[in-house]
């Protein structure tokens, strides 16, 4: 549950952070509020499940990494943890997850999404993530991405 101030601050950050050299003290100046009030109601936010973070979504087009390839790997459930946390920890993956296998089609249960400037570089990167699951790992593959997909957080619905 939020409160009203909890609802405006989201709905400020909702378009995204100003790009200037203090952004939370601005948002704050925006909201009101002195900005460790600001963070302290983010924290609270995020220990709650309210929001789960605050990052940025680069263009990775626009950075020239055009190449972007999701690998799946299908790995030892008792270790899809562990090496998830390593795989997580690398530069080149942005974001890394586990997913339930949806058997019998699609036997894959951990995702690391790649950016590269090219197929080669991507299946460099990936080639590094094979070598990390080793023999936990019993399967693989790549989906490439064909088009960027429109990235946002969360949005309110206005009120009424």
């Amino acid at each position: 549950m939020i409160d009203a101030k909890d609802r405006e601050i989201i709905e400020v950050l909702q378009g995204g952070l100003p790009l200037v050299p203090a952004p939370y003290a601005q948002v704050a100046q925006i909201l009101g509020l002195d900005e460790d009030t600001l963070m302290f109601r983010l924290a609270d936010m995020k220990s709650r499940g309210v929001i789960r973070r605050i990052a940025a979504a680069p263009n990775h087009y626009k950075l020239g990494m055009t190449s972007n390839g999701m690998t799946v790997w299908d790995v030892e459930d008792g270790r899809v943890a562990e090496l998830g946390s390593q795989i997580g920890a690398l530069p080149f993956v942005t974001h890394c997850y586990e997913r339930p296998r949806a058997l019998p089609d699609w036997p894959y249960n951990l995702f690391a999404m790649v950016h590269g400037a090219d197929r080669d570089e991507v299946e460099e990167k990936r080639a590094e993530i094979s070598a990390i699951l080793g023999a936990a790992c019993r399967a693989r593959d790549i989906l490439y991405s064909t088009r960027i997909l429109k990235k946002t957080g969360l949005r309110l619905k206005a009120k009424g």
